[in-house]
C-alpha cells in the first residue's frame, strides 16, 4: 500500500501541480500526469494476482484520488472514473475468458477506460437507456448518443450502457467493453466548462462494435447498486476532499502569515475562527469518507452491497460531501479574500471552486435526494449506534 500510495504523492506533487493551471486554462487532457500514473502501474492498481495485477485494495485507491484531488482534480476525476470502469469489470466478469484476459491486459497494458452512461433523450437518468445492443450471431453494435463520455478520445476502452436488446424496457441494461479500434467517436459538442476542465467530457455519437463477449453477463440493475454507485461516490467523495483540503491548506498558510496579538485574554481573529470552522467540516468529510469505505468493504465482502442502509449511506456520502467541499472552500475564500479571489496569487481558489461546483451535478444532488427518500419510505432506521 505505502508504495503505490507513495508514487501517487509524488506524481501529484512533481507531475499534476505543474500542469494543473495549463490543464484548467487550456481545457486540455492532462496527459502528463496520465502518463506518469500508466508508468508507475496505477491503472491497473485493482487487478488482482490471479489476473497479473498489484491487487491494490480498494481503500488504496479512494486515498490516491485523495492525494491527486489536492494537485490536480481533472486528474483526479479521470483516475476515480476509470477505477469505478475497472471494479465493474473486476466485480461483475463472471469469469468470461475475453474479460478476464482485458482484465490482465489494463494491469499489463496500463489501458486507460472511459463510460458512456449519459444519453440523450434520457438525461441524467442513468438507470434508463434508449441505444440497444444489437446482435448477430457472436457479434453486437451500439450506436449511442452520449451527452457525455469523459476524455473519450484519450481512452483505451469505453464501458458502455445500453438496453440489452431492441425489445427490451428502458431499465433492462446492460454494459458493453468496446476496445478504442472497434469504436467511432463523432463529437456533437464540446467542452468549454466551469470546473474539471481537464476531464474533456465532450459529447459524441459513439458506434462501437465487437464480439458478444465483451458484454457483461450481470445486468445493470445489479452492477449500478452493488459496485458502480458505491465506488463512484468513494472515489468522487475522496476528489472532492482532496480539492477542499488543499484549499483549507491555503487558508491556513494565509492566517499564518498575519500578524495577531498573543496572550492571556486575547480572542482569535475571524479568519482564525473560519480555518477553525474549515478544518471542522474537513474533519466530518473525512470520517464519512473513511466510515463509508470500510462500510463499503464489509458489505463487499458480505455480499449485502445492495441493502437498503448500504444505499442510504452512499447517496448521503456523495451529496453530503458535494455540499460540504463547496462551502468548506467557500470558508477558504472569505479567509483568503482578494488574494484567494484572484487568479495571480499563492493562495488563488477560483479553480478549486470551479472543480467542487461539479459534485453536486455529478449525478444531480437532487436526483440523489429523491432515490433517497424513496428508500426512506420503507426502510426503518438502524435502533442501534454501532450497527
Amino acid at each position: 500500500m505505502s508504495t503505490f500510495l507513495e508514487s501517487a504523492r509524488r506524481i501529484a506533487v512533481d507531475v499534476a501541480a505543474p500542469n494543473a493551471a495549463s490543464v484548467d486554462a487550456q481545457s486540455r487532457f492532462p496527459s502528463e500526469a496520465i502518463d506518469a500514473l500508466k508508468e508507475a502501474g496505477l491503472l491497473g492498481a485493482l487487478v488482482p494476482d490471479a489476473l497479473d495485477g498489484p491487487a491494490v485494495d480498494f481503500v488504496t485507491v479512494f486515498a490516491i484520488c485523495y492525494l491527486l484531488g489536492r494537485y490536480c482534480a481533472s486528474t483526479a476525476m479521470i483516475f476515480a472514473m476509470h477505477q469505478i470502469q475497472v471494479a465493474c469489470l473486476l466485480l461483475h466478469h463472471r469469469d468470461v475468458e475475453w474479460q478476464r484476459d482485458f482484465l490482465r491486459r489494463i494491469a499489463r497494458e496500463q489501458l486507460l477506460l472511459a463510460s458512456a452512461t449519459t444519453e440523450g433523450g434520457i438525461g441524467g437518468d442513468l438507470s434508463r437507456s434508449s441505444c440497444a445492443v444489437l446482435r448477430d450471431g457472436n457479434r453486437f453494435t451500439i450506436e449511442k448518443r452520449g451527452t457525455v463520455i469523459s476524455y473519450g478520445e484519450n481512452a483505451d476502452a469505453v464501458l458502455i450502457t445500453a438496453r440489452a436488446g431492441p425489445a427490451s424496457l428502458p431499465t433492462d441494461q446492460v454494459i458493453a467493453v468496446a476496445l478504442k479500434p472497434q469504436c467511432t467517436l463523432e463529437r456533437t459538442a464540446g467542452w468549454d466548462a466551469l470546473g474539471m476542465r481537464g476531464t474533456c467530457s465532450n459529447s459524441y455519437l459513439l458506434r462501437a462494435a465487437g464480439h458478444v463477449d465483451q458484454v457483461l453477463k450481470d445486468p445493470y440493475s445489479e452492477i449500478s447498486p452493488h459496485t458502480m454507485v458505491p465506488v463512484a461516490h468513494l472515489t468522487w467523495s475522496s476528489v472532492w476532499l482532496g480539492i477542499a483540503t488543499d484549499a483549507v491548506a491555503k487558508a491556513r498558510t494565509f492566517v499564518s502569515r498575519q500578524k495577531h496579538p498573543v496572550g492571556e485574554g486575547i480572542q482569535p481573529s475571524a479568519n482564525a475562527m473560519r480555518l477553525a470552522a474549515a478544518v471542522s467540516q474537513l474533519q466530518a468529510m473525512k470520517a464519512n469518507i473513511v466510515s463509508a469505505a470500510r462500510l463499503y468493504e464489509a458489505a463487499a465482502k458480505s455480499q449485502d452491497g445492495a441493502s437498503l442502509s448500504f444505499s442510504i449511506a452512499m447517496n448521503n456520502l456523495k451529496t453530503s460531501t458535494a455540499t460540504r467541499a463547496v462551502e468548506v472552500i467557500n470558508q477558504a475564500m472569505l479567509i483568503c479574500g482578494i488574494a484567494g479571489y484572484k487568479n495571480d496569487t499563492p493562495f488563488s481558489l477560483g479553480r478549486h471552486l470551479r472543480d467542487a461546483h461539479s459534485a453536486a451535478l455529478m449525478v444531480n444532488n437532487d436526483r440523489i435526494d429523491a432515490n433517497t427518500a424513496s428508500l426512506l419510505r420503507v426502510h426503518k432506521l438502524d435502533g442501534d449506534l454501532f450497527d
